[in-house]
């Protein structure tokens, strides 16, 4: 799953946020600098992303794609999974999703000293555009993509990645209509055994 996704099932709990989303930027032998809650929020992270890597439901979305993308076909379902986790918010969160987009920016840079270089920088950009609110509508998509193709040493067509979801859209909202589900299930698992 992609940013979203990792943020809204953290829950409520402000360092388990802030661990869940710096997750890809800590390696295993960094855990221990980082509070209980914060490590809490990054073993999190890190059992979501196996849990969808090995999940049928989104193999069927990333063979779709695999064709066109290759291995960046699984960062291209992350994203259109935020898609339709933004589109249908309300249906999941009670807060709208424009405050608690800015509530998380605001969260997250009390913690700029403890994160991270790698997060400052990309929150430079995902702030100043608001990504997170922005993945509701497939323009926002298109321009997150294109952003990370641009950022990327490889080749990788994702700027074009937008127009495989509007092709295919209705196949995409329902693995992730059948899979988010799954997920949720997933996450209660991991905070009873945590």
């Amino acid at each position: 799953m992609n940013f979203l996704a990792h943020l809204y099932l953290s829950g409520d709990d402000e360092e388990i946020t802030v661990g869940n989303f710096i997750g890809d930027f800590v390696k295993g032998s960094q855990l221990d600098r980082y509070s209980e809650k914060i490590q809490k929020g990054i073993r999190l992270h890190r059992s979501i992303d196996q849990f969808t890597d090995t999940n049928d439901i989104v193999l069927e979305s990333k063979v779709r794609l695999r064709e066109q993308f290759r291995h960046f076909a699984p960062v291209i379902v992350d994203v259109f999974y935020d898609h339709f986790l933004a589109k249908d918010w309300l249906k999941y969160c009670h807060i709208p999703l424009l405050e608690y987009t800015e509530n998380f920016y605001q969260t997250i840079s009390n913690y700029f000293d403890q994160v991270p270089k790698g997060v400052i920088s990309m929150l430079t950009y995902m702030s100043r555009d608001n990504w997170l609110y922005n993945y509701q509508f497939i323009e926002g998509i298109d321009r997150a993509l294109t952003g990370m193709s641009k950022r990327t040493n490889y080749e990788n067509r994702m700027d074009e990645a937008s127009i495989a979801l509007k092709k295919h859209y209705s196949e995409f909202e329902r693995e992730f209509n059948l899979f988010f589900p799954e997920l949720q299930a997933h996450v209660n698992n991991f905070e009873q055994t945590e």
